[in-house]
């Protein structure tokens, strides 16, 4: 979806397909005609973005051979859909039985991660529509924090060195921008934007900055106009921002909070949690830990689980969505976006508890569910940007 911003500038509203647990190149075109088409249909536009994930065998298969990137524009073109951006983060088995920790691997000190990004970004550069701007790849933020020794850091240093250039050589090439995106992440060695200030100080800010998930940085609890204006001081771009809500309680020592919480700790994602008490943040790795014990529970706790857009979570719990549209503001409601490329990320909706996302028959939503739940965040988002000033091109 495009929505224009008072200033003339074209925003791209997308939806991030990692929603979806394809690994190679058939299933992710299967799911351009399963879910992604009958959501554009839904909302009545005449086409709609998808922010690509792509897992390492999909990637591997498409710069293999010329023609399978040419069949993905085809099938793009045809279903009425557009991709100006690509989730790089998780490499692959990102809907495994148990994801957890390993999705940070391979992290930046690794080669690995370096070839998936620059392969990403020019797949990305075949795909753009040829009116867009730029195309934007989004990255893990560096490293899961342990073990991060000076030998990792200084590989990872030269690794961001080499996909700055990478970047440069690929817009020389084929006059098409991408601009990679380092994702804060509680937990992680970027977890806020006061650590992405000072780790990626030394980064060519014309072809790298951050992806900020507005989920991550509200469980972080962060304050948006502080952390859009810490970037700007320090002329790091809002490369990409995802539109996204976390879980909170407010009084996680309420037994029916609790008993609430544990149908959100499920098994396959990391479930970071944190809580604000008496100015300090307390912080564990995952809900169940943070349910065991491991946070005394005295203040409210938010949740790194990624909750749809336009739904509550069943009370006595809620999701950040009251507070989303100020970040949102934060974005793209000033005299100038900070950022022109906007992807909702719920991921979740496989793992959601039942009463938040029916399931009938147990596993995963259907097809129909999961297609109403993605079009209602996207109608939720575009709403919510019209509100802010911008018009709505989506329909043209």
């Amino acid at each position: 979806m495009r929505l224009r911003h008072p200033d003339g500038t074209v925003i791209h509203l997308a939806y991030c397909t990692n929603v979806h647990p394809a690994e190679d190149l058939d299933g992710v075109l299967a799911q351009l005609a399963r879910y992604a088409e009958p959501v554009r249909r839904r909302l009545g536009a005449a086409r709609l973005g998808v922010g690509l994930w792509l897992s390492r065998t999909a990637v591997t298969e498409l710069t293999a051979d010329p023609e399978a990137v040419a069949r993905m524009r085809r099938e793009l073109d045809a279903r009425g859909l557009e991709v100006v951006t690509l989730n790089a983060f998780p490499y692959q088995g990102f809907h495994a039985g148990s994801v957890k920790k390993s999705v940070y691997r391979p992290d930046w000190s690794e080669p690995a991660r370096l070839d998936h990004t620059l392969d990403c970004a020019r797949l990305l550069a075949a795909l753009l529509p040829h009116d867009a701007a730029r195309g934007s790849v989004s990255t893990l933020p560096l490293a899961w924090r342990e073990e991060w020794t000076a030998d990792r850091a200084d590989r990872a240093a030269r690794h961001l060195d080499r996909l700055a250039q990478g970047l440069e050589a690929l817009a020389a090439d084929t006059g098409r921008i991408v601009r990679v995106g380092f994702e804060p992440e509680p937990g992680c060695l970027i977890e806020n934007t006061e650590q992405a200030v000072r780790l990626l100080a030394a980064v060519d800010p014309r072809w790298l900055g951050v992806c900020l998930d507005c989920c991550h940085t509200a469980v972080g609890f962060e304050d948006g106009a502080t952390a859009c204006a810490r970037l700007a001081a320090e002329g790091l771009p809002v490369v990409k921002a995802q539109v996204s809500c976390a879980l909170t309680v407010d009084d996680p020592q309420d037994p029916a909070a609790r008993a609430a919480l544990w149908e959100f700790a499920e098994p396959r994602f990391l479930h970071q949690t944190r809580e604000s008490l008496g100015g300090r943040l307390l912080a564990v790795d995952d809900l169940p830990d943070a349910l065991g014990g491991a946070l005394p529970g005295a203040g409210p706790w938010r949740i790194h689980f990624h909750t749809p857009l336009h739904a509550d979570p069943r009370p006595p719990l809620r999701s950040t969505r009251t507070e989303l549209p100020a970040m949102l503001a934060e974005l793209v409601g000033g005299p100038s976006p900070r950022t022109d490329h906007l992807e909702v990320e719920t991921y979740t909706w496989s793992v959601l508890p039942s009463a938040t996302a029916p399931r009938p028959g147990g596993g995963g939503p259907r097809d129909a569910d999961l297609i109403d739940g993605i079009a209602g965040e996207l109608a939720w988002a575009r709403d919510t940007l019209t509100r802010l000033g911008l018009k709505d091109e989506s329909t043209r």
